[in-house]
């Protein structure tokens, strides 16, 4: 029997891909215990044991500063784990939905990256995510590759849960100023991901030739765009008013916020200072595109955890 295999079960957008994908056919979730990603046996064995039409592969190594220090691990996970699922989606027959990231980028553009924009990651996460991207194509199966960016939810680690933390513990945050992204709502992307194989007419005949037909690089992410230092005080001013009844998210007192550059809070991973994303060819494909950030953020803590 076939159905939908969906990677990251635990993860922030793996969870959203559970509940947004239900209505779509039998969803099929493994996390880490079921299928580990840097064993390739693992990974034949179970997408086998599976036999889907549809792999979404939402699990990825995302410790972008650990990664430095474990980039075999991070490469096994990021950068030959997707060839080894565009591999076994081939074999059966079955397409295959990946996500990746803005940090294939490295910063120095001054206007949105498109995905026709040669990467040139500045990091170890970076690279070994541009190495997956690059392994699914040459298996050259039925793919879509969707890049995305500053990924946060109510799961999870992520930066809007860190605001959150350290505001109850401080009274004085200090938050880079001089990167800019598109921060984007795990669900947002589910939500995307689900309107995309709509599009696609899966669970339909022809929904193979189509994701053939439209396979490539699209980049989804928030529209918008904002700083570290931006998003922070966002999520702050959204804590100050946010529904009752959504206590995980309010504050009893407002931290000051300071913004700071780069240099003044230096990490083992180096960071690009611009990596927003154009999300047109998006849009001209399969007429999806996400909300502005501020508005997805606000519906995100009005929706509390779940």
């Amino acid at each position: 029997m076939s159905g939908i295999l969906v990677t990251g079960r635990n993860g922030q957008v793996g969870f959203e891909l559970i509940l947004g994908l239900a209505g779509r056919g039998r969803v099929i979730a493994v996390g880490r215990d079921e299928m580990d990603l840097s064993n390739p046996d693992s990974i034949r064995r179970t997408v086998r044991d599976a036999c889907p039409d549809l792999i979404v592969n939402a699990a990825a190594y995302t410790a972008v500063d650990q990664a430095e220090s474990e980039p075999g691990l991070a490469m096994a996970v990021n950068g030959i784990a997707p060839g080894i699922l565009a591999e076994e989606a081939k074999r059966l027959g079955a397409a295959l939905i990946h996500y990746s990231t803005d940090y294939v980028f490295d910063g120095v553009k001054a206007a949105p990256y498109t995905e026709d924009d040669e990467p040139r990651p500045i990091n170890t996460y970076g690279k070994t995510k541009l190495a997956g991207e690059r392994a699914i194509q040459a298996v050259d199966g039925p793919h879509l590759i969707l890049r995305t960016s500053w990924i946060y939810g109510t799961r999870g680690k992520n930066f809007l849960l860190t605001i959150l933390r350290l505001a109850r513990e401080r009274e004085e945050l200090s938050i880079v100023d001089d990167q800019v992204g598109a921060p984007t709502w795990s669900r947002a992307v589910a939500v995307a991901t689900r309107d995309i194989l709509d599009r696609l007419g899966y669970g339909q005949t022809g929904f193979l030739d189509a994701c053939t037909k439209q396979r490539g690089i699209y980049n989804l992410s928030a529209a918008g765009q904002t700083s570290w230092y931006g998003f922070a005080a966002a999520i702050l001013d959204q804590a100050a008013n946010v529904l009752p009844g959504r206590s995980e998210f309010t504050l009893a007192r407002v931290p000051v916020l300071k913004p700071i550059q780069t240099e003044q809070y230096p990490l083992p991973a180096s960071r690009p200072r611009y990596s927003v994303l154009a999300n047109a060819k998006l849009r001209r494909a399969f007429s999806v595109a996400l909300p502005d950030w501020k508005i997805s953020l606000a519906e995100c803590m009005r929706s509390g955890k779940q």
